[in-house]
């Protein structure tokens, strides 16, 4: 049952017995006690499925229990008894279901048949799959041109799966991928390269067992990654300092008790995490990095001129880098009076943690959305690039840049295909192993994808799985722009609010889920995925389908091909369906770094995508590392106008991106409710408001359109001023479409200029 709404201290540690309570709970919720339990010790092992959750990696020596609290959600969430069939269809119209929680529409439970959209009645009815199939065949075919369809793809989507849809696409004859890494790690994808020649991190588990230090930006292990914690809390005990950046005091960065260590749950102990938790101004992380950098430089060049040690790894800088002029020129130009302005941190702070880094021979620098979802996201991914250069930290045993990325196979996706920018390379290799020539522009990300539909450039809007509606962006516009569409389609699990933003035409269509037996024509598959780690590994789910309406990921890609392209297809469809290996022999021709895949898919713990900067192979126009240096600190609240604050946007511990748990926080001490907005009590005071009260948040935009979300309570919190932070995916509609990185199309959900104003009705303008 859903919790009494309210706002209370929580003092307990992160992990322990309140995510055993929480485990419990939601299984007991879902009604699995027990087929739940099976199924979580069958998860992340070796010769059974991986977490449909977050993508962090498994160890080489697996435990019983390796799965996190917030595995055992996502887990409960898939394996639930509940069912949302054609009779729950035909007792709520769209309309009424427009008007439920996220958290109700998806307590619905698992989708069970294929659902066409009816105008008449304004429901969703059964339809078969070769109807569902010839209704997508019949609008893509009647496109004037294939670039006016939008192929959108969730992190959860598997490598094969994934393959096929990026080779029916391509067949199809457009590059039109907006895809989930567009709104979260593309600034990881397109900013790294630039300076280390590869988009993703350089480190491997095992390097948290060897290093000396962890910075950590951005990032909430605790609640986005949380078996990241097992790797923290045994740095800690053997002495690492672990320095974090973040705007709140996360408690996972404060403190944990292990689960899985029985003396730490009988005696009720935690392992501190966070040597020093420094509470940055949201939007101020370059100020923080270029002032530990101009640290770093400014002593290095005094202690050369007395004739002392380097703090500055010279040799590797030497051998391995250019740019190092221009950027200590432009860090010796930054003021520090600047840079604590920019940062909400005094100089001695980011003093003390630069003289951490200095000392530590190995360091790791962690960094998660809290730094990629701003408009300098890439910029910011730079300057931490640059951090580790200076200490050459890349390239050597306990060290290197780590992107913490969200959903389960949000890389590999990447890896195999899925991209609106192509490189020729892989095109050719594509054309020469299936004998038809790919489109060779560039197509749409995100923000370009939702602009053409605004435009009436796109007509069509397939989404592999996600919940786009809920994720994206000024909800007013992009909204509007699915419903002119004249088809939407989404090959989904559960229920969730992209159904109910639909266009003319809609289609539901059900798929497997992670944990459930994919049975075709050759026998029982597997399916592969790419971890944060560029660890490859196979995962094969164990569980009845929830409906024998179901059809995997590939098989449904395979059916909408045949009937949309015929007899001109060039691709066996059906023979790569019926054997999941055919599939990965395929991915191999293409992707030669995947040699031997089926072979080393069978190894337990599967095998690593070799990373060339890992190796100090640096596939950079210059052959070497570059230090790129930007001018200026951040984006800031007018300081012409006291009023705007810069709003940032956050998960609740009982969420997974979009998906809604419970409407419970615990760790921030919110029970039941999700319409808070945390602000300091220094800030409330200043702005004329008290605890308690109700406000709207009003964007602080000049486009002429009104974006404001109402009655959010103020809850006091310690937090730096000028800042403040509410809930995601609730504050997505004060995001415009044009606030974004211009490097990588990222929209700028951590960084929001707002107003708060008292609580209005809704319709009553501002």
């Amino acid at each position: 049952m859903p919790e009494t709404p309210s706002i209370r201290r929580y003092d307990e540690p992160a992990g322990g017995w309140g995510a055993l309570r929480a485990v419990g709970t939601h299984l007991i919720e879902q009604d699995i006690p027990i087929k739940g339990t099976t199924t979580l010790l069958r998860m992340n092992q070796p010769e059974g499925f991986d977490c449909p959750g977050c993508a962090w990696p498994d160890p080489k020596h697996t435990s019983s229990f390796e799965f996190c609290e917030n595995g055992a959600k996502a887990i409960a969430w898939e394996v639930t008894t509940r069912r949302c069939t054609p009779d729950f269809f035909a007792a709520h119209s769209v309309t009424e279901l427009a008007g439920w929680s996220d958290y109700d529409l998806e307590m619905a439970g698992r989708l069970t048949h294929p659902m066409s959209y009816d105008a008449a009645s304004d429901r969703y009815l059964h339809v078969s799959w070769e109807e569902a199939f010839a209704t997508i065949a019949r609008h893509l075919t009647a496109l004037p041109n294939p670039n006016m369809a939008e192929f959108y793809t969730s992190g959860r989507t598997s490598n094969e799966a994934a393959f096929l849809y990026q080779l029916f696409v391509r067949e199809y004859g457009t590059n039109n991928f907006p895809d989930c890494s567009n709104m979260c790690h593309e600034a990881t994808s397109v900013g790294l390269p630039q300076s280390i020649g590869v988009g993703k991190g350089t480190v491997l588990l095992d390097d948290f067992d060897k290093t000396d230090c962890i910075f950590i930006f951005g990032q909430n292990p605790g609640t986005n990654s949380p078996r990241m914690m097992t790797s923290l809390r045994n740095a800690s005990r053997r002495g690492v300092p672990i320095i974090s950046f973040n705007p709140f005091r996360e408690r996972a960065l404060e403190r944990f008790q292990a689960p899985q260590v029985p003396v730490e749950m009988l005696s009720l102990t935690s392992t501190p995490i966070s040597e020093a938790l420094h509470q940055v101004r949201v939007g101020g992380d370059i100020a923080v990095l270029k002032g530990l950098m101009k640290v770093m430089v400014e002593e290095d060049e005094r202690a050369r001129a007395d004739g002392a040690a380097a703090i500055l790894d010279w040799d590797f800088i030497r051998g391995h880098t250019t740019g190092i002029e221009a950027l200590a020129a432009d860090l010796k130009a930054t003021t520090w009076p600047d840079i604590e302005a920019r940062s909400g941190l005094t100089r001695t702070a980011i003093e003390d943690a630069a003289h951490v880094y200095m000392r530590a021979e190995r360091a790791i620098v962690v960094y998660g959305m809290g730094l990629t979802q701003h408009r300098h996201g890439a910029r910011n991914v730079q300057q931490l690039a640059n951090l580790c250069l200076l200490r050459g930290n890349i390239g050597k045993d306990g060290a290197g840049i780590c992107p913490v990325r969200g959903h389960s196979n949000v890389q590999g996706d990447r890896t195999v295909g899925i991209t609106e920018i192509p490189t020729p390379e892989f095109l050719a290799r594509l054309e020469a192993r299936f004998g038809f020539k790919p489109p060779q522009a560039h197509g749409h990300n995100v923000v370009t994808a939702l602009d053409a539909m605004r435009r009436g450039q796109s007509r069509v809007f397939f989404a592999m799985g996600g919940n786009i509606a809920a994720a994206i962006p000024d909800w007013q516009v992009t909204h509007d722009a699915f419903r002119s569409l004249d088809l939407t389609v989404h090959v989904s699990t559960k229920l969730n609010r992209s159904h109910l933003v639909h266009g003319k035409e809609a289609l539901i269509l059900p798929c497997l889920g992670r944990t459930e037996i994919d049975r075709q024509a050759g026998g029982r598959q597997s399916v592969t995925v790419e971890d944060s780690m560029s660890m490859v590994h196979a995962s094969r789910g164990m569980n009845r389908p929830a409906s024998e309406h179901l059809k995997s990921e590939p098989a449904i890609i395979a059916g909408i091909a045949r009937a949309t392209l015929g007899m001109r297809s060039v691709v066996d469809w059906e023979g790569l369906v019926a054997d999941y290996d055919q599939i990965r022999d395929a991915i191999e021709a293409v992707f030669p770094i995947f040699q031997g895949y089926n072979a080393r898919i069978r190894v337990p713990g599967g095998f690593h995508l070799t990373s060339t900067a890992r190796e100090r192979i640096w596939a950079t126009p210059s052959g070497k590392a570059n230090f790129l240096p930007y001018d200026g600190l951040a984006e800031d609240p007018d300081p012409t106008d006291p009023d705007v604050l810069w709003l940032t946007s956050v998960r609740s511990h009982d969420q997974y991106n979009t998906t809604i748990y419970s409407m419970s926080d615990r760790y921030r001490g919110i029970f039941g409710r999700r319409d808070v907005l945390f602000v300091n009590e220094v800030e409330i005071a200043r702005l004329g408001f008290a605890a308690g009260d109700r406000v709207d948040l009003v964007a602080a935009s000049e486009d002429g359109i009104e974006r404001a979300v109402r009655g959010f309570e103020l809850v006091p919190y310690a937090f730096p001023d000028r800042s403040c932070a509410a809930y995601y995916p609730e504050t997505n509609p004060l995001v415009p479409l044009g606030a974004y990185d211009p490097m990588s199309f990222t929209p700028s959900y951590k960084g929001i200029p707002i107003r708060i104003r008292p609580a209005r009705p809704a319709g009553e303008a501002f």
